[in-house]
């Protein structure tokens, strides 16, 4: 249930008009009071003999009563409260309850205060109701209102308990702002998957990924078709910036622009220009090692940032589980750009879901905990290198890479859930899980080629390797072997540490090292966790060239193909595409 306490207004007639109207879109249906101030208040939904103006000069008797001078210019208060879409119609009676809740919670009408407030709840939908106040008590004081949002979020977790609803996340502020109705009933009038404001919250998150100045980010946001103006002060500095969309217009035909900071918190100007201003030491990892410093296959184009990205998410994945609060969020909201990359490079048969877990995560990358900017120098020049390597082929090295990198991808989105769960960061949590959930799928779609033919290989091995690789598992991981060599994975893992042997490797500690870094014995199939740890630890091609000739299958079939998923179990179910939020507040 998510209650929304609107802009003030002047004129009560002028919102009870719109209350009990048709609506912008003719969605309002039998508008009529469910509760009130006072219980033989007028209605002029049901009352034929009742009229907007009576309820009005009612609702106002208290502000008229007052001198001119001591009226407040704004005096209309507007809460709205809105129920999930698959929580139960609720019934009259129920509304009203929740709206005499609400005015208590939230200072309007205090249970048990004669002079309170006076108020009228209107229902013109089954799924919510409107609560219009005015804010001058009956005692000639004002209402004390501040706070009035974050009470009625609170009292609405409270509600949803009580009545079995759809329980939502407290949220801390650092949320985007959600889309107006408006703008919803906008983009439904005109065909839009996502209202204007999310299109371009997403458009500009991706013209930031990677980014090292402003003139980059500003090409970047032509390149993506956006209209674009700059806030210039008179001495010539930048000082922000607005976009729109092409297409979306106003009712005089002009471009409706957004500034960046109502786009999301960290989109204004000087928040994105904090993520160039780094110091000039980079951030090590735990071990001391620099994913940018480390040998990599002589690889160009696509596959090569990929593995690059791989080596860099490995880095903030520990850091995340041992660094400080500042480096962890860093990570986190690097880990951000590099989705946006991702989705932004990716194939086609990976493209909606990448789209999806970047959309998502964009609420685990912001809290109260600032970032320590400089420790998400490797991620971000990762984000960069994703960019200007152009999309991938979504076969062969690129795919298999890919499938590498979404692999990590969801480790991150799962650390970053955890951590925001310490913190009590509920908002956050969920939208890491609900983005692991995508990733999860994207794995699928791009795993199923790379893995299949890396098992072809292993099912090629001579007995004697098969068996040797087999008693190497069960000597390294004894409580887990039984499980491993009975998945599907089973025969790719056997195959990659038949390569780390060859390429001069110790597979036993390879395997050992990849098995204690980070814990696998939740994972769906282990086996494919160990072939991507091992493949990007040991440098090893993402899939050799003798698996390249394997012919490439439909890429309508591979999200079905995929023998396996590395991705640990016990997270969320399969989230929905709906927009209906994680949470009660922003």
């Amino acid at each position: 249930m998510i209650p929304r306490v609107h802009a003030r207004g002047t004129r009560t007639i002028g919102l009870l008009h719109y209350l009990y109207g048709p609506g912008t879109h003719e969605e309002h249906v039998d508008p009529h009071l469910v509760a009130a101030w006072d219980g033989l208040a007028p209605d002029p939904g049901r009352d034929p003999g009742a009229t907007y103006g009576d309820l009005q000069r009612l609702l106002d008797q208290p502000v008229m009563a007052l001198p001119e001078s001591r009226r407040p210019a704004e005096h209309v208060w507007h809460l709205s409260v809105r129920a999930a879409p698959e929580d139960p119609i609720l019934s009259d009676e129920q509304w009203g309850e929740i709206a005499r809740r609400m005015v208590a919670a939230t200072s309007i009408a205090p249970a048990d205060d004669d002079a309170a407030c006076r108020w009228a709840a209107v229902r013109h939908a089954d799924d919510h109701i409107h609560i219009i106040a005015t804010i001058v008590r009956e005692d000639g004081r004002q209402a004390r209102l501040r706070q009035d949002g974050k009470r009625s979020q609170a009292e609405a977790r409270k509600i949803e308990i009580d009545y079995g609803l759809r329980r939502l996340h407290t949220g801390d502020g650092t949320a985007a702002q959600r889309p107006t109705s408006a703008e919803r009933h906008k983009a439904q009038r005109e065909g839009r998957e996502r209202t204007a404001r999310e299109e371009l919250r997403e458009t500009v998150r991706r013209a930031v990924a990677g980014t090292a100045s402003t003139d980059e980010f500003f090409d970047r946001l032509a390149a993506a078709g956006l209209l674009i103006r700059k806030r210039v002060a008179p001495s010539g500095d930048l000082l922000g910036y607005k976009v729109a969309l092409p297409d979306d217009r106003n009712g005089e035909k002009e471009p409706v622009f957004y500034a960046g900071s109502t786009l999301a918190p960290d989109l204004s100007l000087p928040r994105i220009r904090e993520r160039w201003a780094l110091p000039a030491e980079a951030a090590a990892s735990p071990d001391g090692s620099r994913p940018e410093q480390r040998a990599l296959p002589d690889m160009t184009g696509p596959a090569f940032a990929r593995r690059r990205a791989t080596a860099a998410t490995w880095q903030a994945l520990l850091i995340i589980d041992a660094g400080d609060d500042g480096a962890a969020a860093a990570q986190i909201a690097a880990a951000g750009e590099i989705l946006d990359a991702l989705a932004k490079t990716s194939a086609a048969h990976t493209r909606a879901e990448l789209r999806e877990a970047a959309f998502v995560f964009e609420r685990a990358s912001r809290s109260h905990v600032g970032a320590a900017r400089g420790h998400d120098r490797a991620l971000r020049q990762a984000a960069r290198d994703l960019v200007h390597s152009g999309p991938a082929l979504g076969r062969g090295e690129d795919g298999a890479t890919t499938a590498m990198l979404i692999d990590m991808a969801f480790f991150l989105a799962i650390a970053a859930a955890n951590w925001h769960a310490k913190k009590h960061h509920s908002q956050q949590a969920a939208a890491a899980r609900q983005a692991a959930e995508h990733l999860r799928a994207a794995y699928q779609a791009a795993a199923g080629e790379p893995m299949a033919a890396l098992g072809q290989r292993g099912q090629r091995l001579a007995p004697r390797v098969r068996q040797r690789q087999a008693d190497l598992v069960r000597h390294v991981l004894p409580e887990l072997a039984e499980r491993i060599q009975a998945e599907a994975g089973w025969p790719a893992l056997a195959t990659t540490l038949d390569d780390a042997r060859k390429a001069g490797h110790d597979p036993a500690a390879l395997l050992a090292d990849a098995a204690r870094r980070r814990e696998v014995d939740t994972a769906t199939s282990i086996s494919d966790v160990l072939v991507w740890r091992l493949r990007r630890s040991a440098h090893l091609p993402a899939l050799p060239e003798s698996s390249h000739a394997t012919p490439a299958r439909d890429s309508r079939h591979q999200a079905t193909s995929a023998p396996s998923t590395p991705l640990t179990q016990g997270t969320v179910k399969h989230s929905s595409r709906r927009r209906w939020p994680e949470s009660g507040a922003t």
